[in-house]
């Protein structure tokens, strides 16, 4: 018995470094860059370009779909253009919000709360699991903050409503918001690994996660590829069910999951 116990704990052993190996080399090249991690500018520099990098994409599909039956006919309103007016108008406004809302809080963060960097990677099905952890977590946040912005007219009015200027979603209105709504859905996506003890890594990556999703969610166009074509049995909702947000503005509050629509009656599936 104590040899097999000895043979267990071997396997085992084994198995969790195998798990490990891809991610640790992955961790091993990311802390190479160590000392830029640690700047006070990583934050919000990693923000701006994941996010710009995750728009370009549809910014390039928007150019090209007047032009292109092929790419028209996965958009989802199709009898709207996005203009260079809409998208230098989006820019300019999540940049300054960057900058004058971002930034600074980023580096008070930095001051505050300095990151720790272990030496060893998470396992993947740890990393797996961190990352569902902090994506429903989110949806829920992100619900409930959405219903009340909504269903309060003074909050919508105050601070929602500029996210609603546009009907007709696109990639680089995700960010087309006020003050108060980049900074309240950006304290739950940086409070969310902290509060689940995630590791950093694992943090990194939900922070790519969520903002592919959000892109993905106001892309405007239903890709055969898409999110929410590869979750089955309707459990992810992806940009058409926030496009019906847009155009209806009375349903599908929550950003990616459809569960809490569907147990408050918000759910529009048109």
């Amino acid at each position: 018995m104590l040899h097999r116990s000895h043979v267990l704990s071997f396997r085992n052993r084994i198995a969790k470094e195998m798990e490990m190996f891809g991610l640790q080399h992955i961790w091993d090249c990311i802390m190479q860059y160590e000392t830029m991690l640690r700047s006070p500018y990583f934050p919000v520099l990693f923000s701006i370009t994941v996010y710009l990098s995750f728009c370009l994409p549809f910014v390039v599909l928007d150019a090209l779909s007047p032009r292109v039956p092929l790419i028209r006919r996965y958009k989802l309103q199709q009898k709207t253009n996005v203009s260079w007016t809409m998208i230098w108008s989006c820019l300019a406004l999540s940049l300054y919000n960057h900058a004058v809302y971002i930034f600074p809080l980023s580096v008070l963060h930095w001051y505050w709360r300095p990151v720790n960097y272990p030496a060893m990677a998470p396992g993947v099905l740890r990393v797996i699991w961190d990352l569902a952890a902090c994506l429903l977590l989110f949806d829920f946040q992100y619900f409930v903050w959405h219903l009340l912005h909504h269903k309060v007219p003074w909050l919508y009015r105050t601070f929602h409503k500029v996210h609603h200027k546009y009907t007709s979603t696109f990639a680089l209105a995700t960010e087309y918001s006020g003050a108060w709504e980049t900074l309240s859905l950006g304290f739950f996506a940086a409070v969310n690994p902290m509060l689940l003890g995630v590791h950093p890594m694992t943090e990194m990556l939900f922070h790519m996660l969520n903002m592919w999703l959000s892109v993905e969610d106001h892309c405007g166009y239903d890709l055969p590829w898409a999110t929410h074509r590869l979750v089955p049995f309707g459990l992810y909702g992806g940009a058409p069910h926030h496009d019906v947000h847009h155009q209806k503005f009375k349903s599908n509050y929550a950003p990616y999951f459809t569960h809490w629509d569907k147990l408050f009656g918000t759910l529009h599936s048109e």
